[in-house]
């Protein structure tokens, strides 16, 4: 039997031991305040005494702290005669307990808590526990509400259908498998750092959710990591993660004299390497913040050299030109690179080889030319007004087009519908390729076998497009 539970018994053992240190040992012990736990043990003696002597005896239940005991008084009514002896005590008796009672006085009468039996003594003990336990969650909830964010250290205990309990001393918290790293492994009895993602309370206590996952995790490894990030010196400003994989972390600083990349890197690269260690090998790009959208891409695709950004700020997008020989490398991964700079910055990202941006350049301008009406001197004048293709042309407004220098009304309405029927033509010739392709493609197929040739309604002859006579 432990320590912890020889007090609980002792609590409860007729309560013969001086329990006024007793409580202030499980006060200090358990770290519950002494006024809950004398409340405690005055409900549990109240709960025990009514089971023995009934719900219908006026009891009172009191803890006398200069004596360090908990006294039980049942009262009952001073009469002449006595018809219940359960609440009522004649003038005589109740004269040798107290000289001075009257008839109709409620006169309290002391009783041995012994006296309450096993049963009694039993209920007691587990509503003391009961409360004890109860006070201990209050205690531990009120100590981690206020920690979500924090980054804590704990040993992993058990697994419970694939999630992670992870031993934190005083309670458990729970690492679902939502929340682990999928490259990671894990097994009983390893140290564990983890995020603390939530924190709620629920029937059987606090219930602490962390999480190795969450882009605030590496936020906070960064803090214990670089002091500069931790006196606010530096400011993690935007953090996205494939976890197990590679994160991207956008910094600032509020000090023109530091480094806020460097300050991260850290002498030799000994910070960084601390948090990567952390994560397992997470690959991590730390990226200065900018508030020029288009430089902030630009360093969030580094070490990809970028040779043109080509801002859409109404759709919020951007087209990123960069070397043919570097496309892979700011693409990244199975797009990984691309798709993390987009998450970072907030924009979206459509990255171009340097040949297909040119190539698209000249078709737009070949497409320009080929409108009714449209010369070189028009269409050089909507290209330096930014309209680079025929498509960018019927998508302009009227009073787009009338800003571009020596362009009348007149002519930009008809600029509009020559634009307008040049791209219906090509509509319909895209729609007769289409056809001749699939067209041609049945014909190899049957050529080659593969599908049996279409054959008319009347067998082998030929379908008729003439009306047939009638007579």
């Amino acid at each position: 039997m432990g320590l912890i539970q020889r007090k609980e018994k002792d609590l409860t053992a007729g309560l013969a031991l001086d329990l006024k240190r007793v409580i202030d040992q499980v006060s200090r012990d358990r770290g519950i305040d002494k006024q809950i736990l004398i409340g405690t043990l005055v409900d549990a003696i109240r709960q025990a005494a009514k089971k023995k002597l009934g719900l219908k005896r006026e009891i009172e239940v009191n803890y006398n702290e200069d004596l360090g005991e908990i006294e039980v008084f049942e009262f009952k009514e001073v009469v002449e005669k006595v018809k219940d002896p359960e609440a009522q005590i004649t003038i005589e008796e109740g004269r040798k307990l107290d000289p001075e009672c009257e008839v109709g006085d409620s006169l309290g009468i002391k009783m041995e808590t012994s006296s309450f039996g096993r049963i009694a003594a039993q209920s007691a003990k587990q509503v003391i526990i009961q409360r004890m336990k109860d006070a201990e969650r209050d205690i531990v909830f009120e100590d981690y509400k206020d920690r979500k964010g924090e980054v804590i250290n704990g040993i992993i205990q058990r697994f419970d259908k694939g999630a992670a309990i992870i031993n934190l001393g005083r309670t458990e918290a729970v690492l679902p498998v939502t929340e682990q790293i999928p490259t990671e492994t894990y097994k009983q009895g390893d140290r564990l750092r983890a995020y603390i993602l939530e924190v709620k309370k629920i029937s059987k206590g606090p219930q602490i959710i962390l999480s190795r996952t969450h882009p605030m995790f590496l936020a906070a490894l960064f803090e214990t990591e670089v002091p500069e990030i931790a006196e606010k010196i530096v400011r993690i400003v935007h953090v996205v993660r494939e976890p197990g994989s590679r994160s991207k972390i956008a910094v600032m600083s509020e000090d023109r004299a530091v480094d806020p990349v460097g300050a991260c890197v850290g002498m030799k690269g000994n910070r960084v390497q601390n948090v990567v260690q952390e994560l397992r090998g997470e690959k991590i790009d730390i990226i200065p913040w900018n508030p020029d959208p288009a430089k902030f891409i630009c360093n969030a695709l580094a070490p990809a050299e970028i040779i043109r950004v080509i801002i859409d700020e109404v759709n919020r997008s951007m087209e990123v030109v960069v070397p043919d020989e570097q496309l892979s490398l700011a693409i990244g991964k199975r797009g990984q690179n691309v798709r993390l700079a987009s998450r970072l910055t907030g924009w979206k990202i459509d990255v171009k080889s340097e040949s297909k941006y040119d190539k698209s350049m000249r078709d737009g301008y070949q497409s320009l030319l080929q409108i009714t009406g449209v010369g070189e001197a028009t269409a050089d004048a909507l290209y330096k007004q930014g309209f680079q293709s025929a498509q960018e042309v019927i998508e302009a407004s009227l009073e787009e087009l009338l800003q571009i220098p020596g362009l009348s009304q007149k002519k930009a309405e008809k600029l509009l519908e020559s634009a307008s029927a040049f791209l219906n033509l090509e509509k319909q010739k895209d729609v007769l390729d289409k056809q001749r392709e699939e067209e041609t493609r049945l014909q190899q197929q049957e050529a080659a076998g593969e599908v049996e040739p279409v054959e008319s309604a009347g067998g082998d002859a030929p379908a008729s497009t003439e009306p047939e006579d009638q007579e």
